[in-house]
């Protein structure tokens, strides 16, 4: 991993952000690893940029209304990177789900590591005492960041998946 060359933050998707968002999804990387599946042909076709938006849309209540999510982009130096989301999972209350996408000329540079602290941090803020995450056991690059950020790890081998989970203890709260 090279490091960041640039500041890494995170900017919560509005109508401002979404259209650089979504060009940066369109360019840099393939629909299924940014948002839920669309049926149709392959590629970003113009009934997938419509869902990406309504997705993002939906979000922007935040915390507070259903969905309970809320999306941020990733910048570096103020260029937008990816996206890093937080929701609120009905099972753990005291808990913040996160999930993360970056553009593959981001990868490898340590933004997904200054995303994932980044938006601990916020879940902190929001008062969450714990944020989850998971993946499976062959993406070396997430389990990576995830090691990184302090992540305690648990590998279910015969579902496939690996959870994770970090704590927010230390960090500030408002």
């Amino acid at each position: 991993m090279t490091d960041v060359t640039g500041v890494v933050g995170l900017v919560r998707v509005d109508d401002d952000v979404l259209e650089g968002l979504l060009d940066v999804a369109v360019g840099d990387a393939d629909p299924e690893d940014v948002m839920p599946a669309v049926p149709g042909p392959p590629g970003w076709t113009q009934r997938r940029r419509d869902a990406f938006r309504a997705f993002h849309r939906a979000r922007y209540p935040g915390l507070a209304a259903p969905p309970y999510e809320i999306t941020y982009a990733v910048t570096e130096d103020g260029h937008i990177r990816g996206s890093v989301r937080l929701r609120r999972p009905e099972e753990r209350p005291e808990a913040l789900e996160t999930g993360i996408w970056l553009g593959r000329s981001a990868r490898g540079r340590g933004i997904g590591t200054a995303a994932i602290s980044a938006v601990v941090d916020a879940a902190a803020q929001a008062g969450a005492a714990t944020v989850l995450a998971d993946t499976t056991p062959g993406n070396a690059a997430m389990l990576s960041v995830l090691r990184r950020t302090g992540a305690v790890l648990v590998t279910d081998t015969a579902a496939g998946r690996v959870d994770a989970e970090l704590r927010t203890a230390g960090r500030d709260r408002v």
